[in-house]
């Protein structure tokens, strides 16, 4: 007995795929995730082709309402999914023609390959606003702890180990200026993604009338100004898969920096550092060892940082041999992406229950501010307003803080002949610069971490963050 045709492209066979064929090459597993889109791009391309009278108002009428029933099942879950008519396009156009014969005129004037480019191009659009939201909800978060620990001073660490103070303030408004970026290369790929491939057909368009532009306008392919988008060439609009590319890196970026921001809490949170609590919600315990707080979320976020990094590896060297212009290669473009979308979107959002149910521990804090080491660059630039060359003032508070170690008192403490000995430039007044309010407050220009410059900070990204009501990826003007 034959295998039965494949119902949307069998004319050429004398019979389907095998049924190990059908299991290999399916995609509707994971591209039904696009079903959505899908629908959008099957409606507006129905308008069009009534528009140019490729399809009767009837026809479009019927058309219209059987997507919309369609439409209502995918919501509700309860739409069937057919492994055997391979993908999410075939499986509606399929349910479609059980509702009406005009879905056989669906079809015309386009192919799957600028089906598919332009469903994830609305799905890069979405997601990209998605992630941008979640990202100004954590720095939110950010600022608020900010604002509320702006009195407590620690160390900075360079090479982990101490290096000057900072305000805790300070520290973590370093994390809002890089998910600020993060924010920035989410709108580029949603900019880049605002282009519409309609029309472009499999790789050379078609010689039927379709009106590209109105496509464009209907699915939200616009400027600022409203006039359409489409992408100028048909091969590059099919093959190209820039923005896959262009948003798993912008999520590869995103994972670094959420992966530094949890190896700072951990060591903050562990008892060597103790700076700070981290929410219950957000630890685990030990099943042998009663007494463990695990910083389990903050780990899961760094090993799913290279979970990220692992899917932008797989789209490049997915596409990096490809010749123009559609390769079956490239369904498997989605599994990667859809995958950095939800895990980084996920890490956004627990990281977020951590920064806001975290508690600063303030006494701790200042026990460790307190060494008077991390003032030795201070004790340079003092050395420095007395006119002595940085090179040699740096040599100079280095040998007092070896005779500190030798004599074994703090560096403030070193008797002031042995401090004259070491350098002629220490005469009275030097152990002033011991002074950790002094410190901040000769830091005040812009990007220090000076109490006013702070403040300006603060009031800067709270103003920015309570008036950020523009997401990237949206239609202009809706």
């Amino acid at each position: 007995m034959q295998k039965r045709a494949q119902a949307t492209w069998g004319g050429r066979f004398s019979e389907g795929p095998s049924a190990l064929m059908q299991g290999f090459s399916e995609s509707v597993s994971f591209d039904c995730r696009l079903a959505p889109y899908d629908l959008r791009v099957n409606r507006a391309h129905a308008r069009m082709l009534c528009a140019v009278g490729l399809l009767e108002a009837a026809e479009l009428k019927e058309i219209e309402s059987g997507l919309t029933a369609i439409e209502e099942q995918v919501r509700a879950g309860s739409f069937i999914w057919d492994q055997a008519l391979e993908d999410v396009h075939m499986n509606l156009e399929q349910a479609l023609g059980q509702l009406t014969p005009a879905a056989a005129k669906l079809h015309t004037g386009r192919s799957r390959n600028d089906q598919v480019a332009t469903d994830v191009r609305l799905f890069f659009k979405d997601a990209a606003a998605g992630l941008d939201r979640r990202l100004a909800g954590l720095m939110r978060a950010l600022v608020r702890q900010a604002g509320e620990q702006r009195e407590i001073l620690i160390p900075g660490y360079t090479h982990l180990q101490r290096a000057q103070p900072v305000s805790v303030a300070h520290h973590l408004l370093a994390y809002v200026e890089m998910l600020s970026r993060d924010r920035l290369r989410l709108a580029q790929a949603a900019d880049r993604a605002n282009w519409c491939p309609l029309g472009c057909g499999a790789i050379a368009g078609t010689t039927l009338p379709i009106d590209r532009e109105a496509t464009a306008r209907e699915l939200g392919f616009v400027d600022a100004k409203g006039r359409p988008r489409i992408t100028p060439n048909s091969m590059d609009a099919v093959a190209d898969r820039d923005l896959f590319l262009d948003f798993a890196q912008a999520c590869v970026v995103i994972g670094i920096h959420l992966s530094r921001m949890a190896e700072d809490l951990i060591l903050w949170s562990s008892r060597e550092f103790s700076f700070v609590d981290l929410p219950d919600a957000f630890c685990t315990g030990s099943s042998l060892m009663p007494q463990k707080k695990n910083p389990d979320a903050l780990e899961l976020i760094r090993g799913k940082s290279g979970r990220l990094a692992g899917n932008l590896q797989a789209l490049v060297v997915m596409t990096k041999g490809l010749p123009l212009t559609y390769n079956r290669d490239l369904q498997e473009d989605k599994l990667p992406i859809f995958d950095s979308f939800d895990q980084a979107e996920l890490c956004v959002r627990v990281l977020t229950g951590v920064v806001d149910g975290m508690h600063f521990r303030p006494e701790i804090c200042a026990a460790a501010v307190a060494d008077p080491a991390l003032l030795a660059t201070d004790l340079a630039d003092w050395l420095v307003t007395r006119g002595v060359p940085f090179r040699e003032a740096h040599h100079a508070v280095g040998a007092l803080v070896r005779r500190g170690e030798e004599l074994r008192v703090p560096l403030d403490k070193v008797p002031q002949v042995e401090a004259e000995a070491v350098h002629a430039g220490f005469q009275s007044g030097w152990t002033e610069v011991f002074d950790l309010g002094r410190a901040l407050r000769a830091r005040e220009r812009p990007g220090m971490p000076g109490p006013r410059r702070i403040a300006f900070e603060l009031r800067r990204w709270e103003k920015t963050l309570a008036g950020d009501g523009e997401q990237v990826g949206r239609k202009p003007g809706r």
